[in-house]
């Protein structure tokens, strides 16, 4: 038995000893209601659709901004989509449609880009799910056709920073977030595009799984590949602590991708990596259930949360216990998720003096950039989650 499947059946065993299938409730029409207040008050004070809200800085009220190049751009439209789906008023679609139109250019950007996903799907895909635009439709194809390119089938994985080659040395690298932008490929290959895009998807994800996972479910950020042979070179950090501990958001990235990927095939391997991710994340966390912005940050508990990271994280397993069929199981990750969403929402909720919904997210640590602010992922994957939630609480009545 190898390492990896002794971790598993250790921390099995004891979950299933503390585990009870008591549900603990959430008022998810409270959390989105002052979501709804938040946003409009951004919607007053950020008017130019290609300039997106990124981050709002200490001692601000409203948020800053990025162009429409910067990987973070279709969040702000994401959440919109988000507030339409929830509200259903036309003022929200509007909107939505407002500033989801600028990221059209992002389809055929010049240089390899792996965030398509993010600024994309998030926006045109969101929408599209929500009102078939006819119009949409060739925008996310045509988007998945860039993402594919960058796909290197001696490696097994889509490229992640070019810029990495000339500054570092990185022929081909790829990053732990990378598993979040497969989706607009499972999505194209089922809605007009080409069908390989679904074989690159699981490609990529299967060399994530092998190469990123540790034997203890948890991950490294980058690994950084001989783009020929398909070698691994290295394993190195980015934006956590070092190259051996669990950066938060990777981790998070990470839980959220690989139960998208068992959702798209009903591969088991992705759904057990997905489980073995979530368990090593939940076990790791402090006792208010939001986690440090690299869970070996050596000053804890003298070390900047990452609310941004607990958000995605209770996104993802939201869904995965809806995808695991064993009813105790299901229900301790989704007591454990809930339990994270009610610590964001007691805890980490802003008190209306800015246009966030979520402070104290941290998102590139060691080089002191956007460190315990409002960002602006940590609000969609927020507002995500209590979607989610709100969703399997009314099919359960």
């Amino acid at each position: 038995m190898s390492m990896k499947n002794v971790f598993v059946l250790i921390v099995t065993l004891t979950m299933f000893v503390a585990c009870k299938r008591d549900t603990i409730l959430l008022d998810t029409d409270k959390y989105l209601n002052f979501a709804l207040e938040q946003v409009s008050k951004t919607l007053v004070s950020n008017t130019d659709p290609w300039q997106s809200p990124r981050q709002i800085k200490p001692g601000h009220v409203t948020w800053s901004t990025v162009n429409l190049n910067d990987w973070t751009s279709g969040f702000w439209p994401g959440i919109l989509w988000y507030m339409y789906e929830y509200s259903n008023d036309p003022y929200f679609r509007e909107q939505a449609n407002k500033w989801t139109m600028p990221m059209e250019g992002a389809k055929d950007r010049e240089r390899p880009n792996h965030d398509l996903g993010f600024m994309v799907f998030n926006s045109f895909g969101n929408g599209y799910r929500l009102v078939k635009e006819p119009d949409y439709l060739p925008i996310i194809l045509e988007t998945a056709d860039s993402l594919a390119a960058w796909f290197n089938p001696n490696v097994g994985t889509i490229l992640s920073w070019p810029w990495a080659r000339e500054k570092y040395g990185w022929v081909h690298n790829t990053i732990i977030d990378n598993m979040m932008n497969l989706e607009l490929l499972f999505w194209a290959s089922k809605n007009g595009g080409d069908e390989s895009y679904y074989d690159i998807a699981v490609t990529h994800a299967l060399t994530t799984m092998r190469n990123h996972v540790r034997d203890d479910y948890s991950t490294y950020h980058v690994v950084v590949y001989d783009s020929l042979s398909g070698d691994v070179v290295k394993k190195v950090k980015y934006q956590g602590y070092a190259d051996d501990s669990m950066w938060s958001r990777g981790q998070a990235w990470a839980i959220y991708g690989f139960t998208m990927c068992y959702r798209e095939t009903g591969i088991v391997d992705f759904l057990e990596t997905a489980k073995g991710l979530a368990r090593t994340f939940i076990n790791h966390l402090p006792d208010d259930y939001v986690p440090y912005w690299d869970f070996d940050a050596p000053n804890a508990p003298d070390e900047y949360k990452d609310a941004s990271a607990a958000a995605i994280a209770a996104s993802g397993i939201i869904e995965l216990s809806g995808l695991i069929d064993n009813e105790d199981e299901s229900g301790w990750f989704h007591n454990n998720a809930i339990h994270i969403l009610h610590s964001l929402a007691g805890n980490y909720l802003s008190d209306g003096s800015n246009h966030a919904v979520l402070w104290h997210s941290s998102g590139h640590v060691p080089a002191n950039s956007e460190v315990d602010v409002p960002i602006i992922y940590a609000d969609y994957y927020f507002i995500e989650a209590l979607l989610r939630e709100r969703n399997l609480q009314n099919s359960n009545r």
